[in-house]
């Protein structure tokens, strides 16, 4: 598959990630390894490549980092470095600082029992054992000498005297805080809401037991935004039946608008889902404290062994509610381009922050992409050690579903038109979402490379038209055009 080059770097056709040209180094994400670069001579008409076996084989290359070389690492009650929260910002902030040379002790604490991994995978592969989903192997912690405390719940944070206190009473001083805490589900309200086998994806345990419950049985999704399709794609299979409850009129309505919403509605009902929609659950009905039905306002009742609640999430911030550390009324944390929030020395990263978007003028945005995470812990650890790095990074996200890859890049809220080029029913197509006389974002399907080639074009500052987009002649992606 053809990459994007533009500007002495690469990006990936399918998820984005850009590696340095001449270096082979992330520059970036998501992912979290460089690539190797070889030796190139061009003789006459022959390209002669020089590479070890061993770079062939590995195809990745983890940066140099240091190791930690402070004495009071593993025991003591402070460290130079604590990170709230081990997600793509938490990992990616403790591998910076790692790169950069830092070797002071480093900690990060989780709510989860396992060491950091790919969370965003469990809803499109819900299977999958947690070995499988770790981000970095057990031996790499140790290596670099990265401290990871799981089941550790933070329960507050006190900045005047830079400590945090645990739920198990254990405190710890810090002298630079990243707070990556990520979100919290949202759980439905409705009557019967604590009977057995309703379920929000939130760890492998979770995941893995919807597809054992689902075997062959009736599967409810309440949520038609990407957690919800993901599962539904994915329990098509196993599932004896899949319905899908949802308040809009079509999925992934207010992201992808209508008519893609509506393409993508009519590729699941071929895959045997069935859809309620423009409605909600009213009652969830036990057997034996097990879910037996759900009843919805419209007054369907659907039979259901096992449900998934896909409703979207808020931020975890409650511990930080009398920290003194700024949050917005919806609970995020506001931060600056250089990831500081409010209290110097605290840094905050991933999906419970708003922060400034350079290329949508600066609007103070909220985006839980997994990419932008990643970024957003670099920039954290970069600030840590007075790098005045700034976040730059162009949103670009991914979801599959029945083998089909959708992407999408840009910040699309608020979008009042959008123009297709292709053919959505043949999920062929790439939807431009315009404002006003702008294209602030691009999803496609079966057109790769496109949106990596529009996401190097506005990462580059240059603005697309919506009359450049409306005429299909794309001669302006590829450079031919003005």
């Amino acid at each position: 598959m053809a990459s994007v080059l533009s500007r002495g770097r690469v990006r990936c056709p399918w998820h984005g990630a850009c590696f340095n040209i001449s270096t082979g180094d992330l520059e970036d994400f998501p992912g979290l390894d460089s690539l190797h670069k070889f030796q190139v001579k061009i003789e006459k008409e022959k390209v002669y490549v020089r590479a070890s076996k061993q770079a062939l084989q590995l195809q990745r290359r983890t940066k140099v980092m240091a190791k930690c070389i402070s004495p009071s690492a593993g025991h003591s009650g402070s460290t130079n470095v604590l990170i709230v929260g081990t997600g793509a910002a938490g990992l990616v902030c403790a591998e910076t600082l790692r790169q950069e040379g830092f070797s002071d002790r480093i900690v990060l604490c989780t709510l989860d029992r396992h060491l950091p991994y790919d969370r965003p995978k469990l809803s499109k592969s819900l299977d999958t054992q947690p070995e499988q989903l770790a981000l970095r192997p057990k031996e790499f912690f140790r290596a670099y000498g990265i401290e990871v405390l799981t089941e550790a719940q933070v329960v507050t944070v006190d900045v005047r005297n830079k400590k945090v206190v645990f739920k198990d009473g254990f405190k710890l001083e810090y002298s630079k805080l990243l707070l990556a805490p990520g979100s919290s589900p949202k759980t439905l309200s409705c009557k019967g809401k604590e009977v057995e086998n309703v379920f929000t994806i939130r760890t492998p345990e979770d995941a893995n037991r919807v597809v054992r419950l689902a075997r062959g049985r009736n599967a409810v999704i309440v949520g038609a935004g990407f957690l919800g399709m993901e599962v539904a794609a994915y329990l098509t299979e196993k599932a004896h039946s899949v319905s899908v409850v949802e308040l809009e009129e079509t999925p992934f309505r207010k992201f992808l608008g209508e008519r893609v919403g509506r393409a993508l509605m009519k590729m699941f009902e071929n895959n045997r889902v069935k859809f309620y929609m423009q409605t909600e659950v009213l009652e969830l009905r036990a057997q034996e404290g097990k879910l037996k039905e759900v009843v919805l306002k419209s007054s369907k009742v659907v039979r259901a062994d096992v449900c998934v609640v896909g409703i979207g999430a808020v931020p975890a911030t409650g511990f930080l509610r009398q920290s003194g550390i700024c949050l917005d009324s919806r609970g995020f944390i506001p931060v600056n381009k250089m990831m500081q929030t409010s209290v110097p020395g605290v840094f905050a990263a991933g999906d419970a922050v708003t922060f400034p978007l350079a290329w949508r003028n600066n609007r103070k945005v909220n985006i839980p992409h997994w990419q932008m995470a990643h970024a957003q812990g670099r920039v954290a650890a970069q600030n840590m050690l007075a790098q005045e790095a700034e976040i730059s990074t162009l949103p670009y996200l991914w979801t599959a579903m029945f083998g089909k890859s959708l992407r999408y890049a840009g910040y699309g809220e608020g979008f009042d038109d959008v123009i297709i080029q292709g053919d959505l029913e043949e999920l062929k197509f790439v939807a431009f979402y315009t404002k006003g006389d702008e294209v602030i974002a691009v999803a496609s399907m079966n057109y790769d490379p496109i949106v990596s080639k529009v996401a190097e074009v506005l990462a580059s500052g240059r603005a697309i038209r919506k009359r450049e987009v409306e005429t299909g002649d794309m001669s302006w992606l590829t450079g031919k055009g003005s």
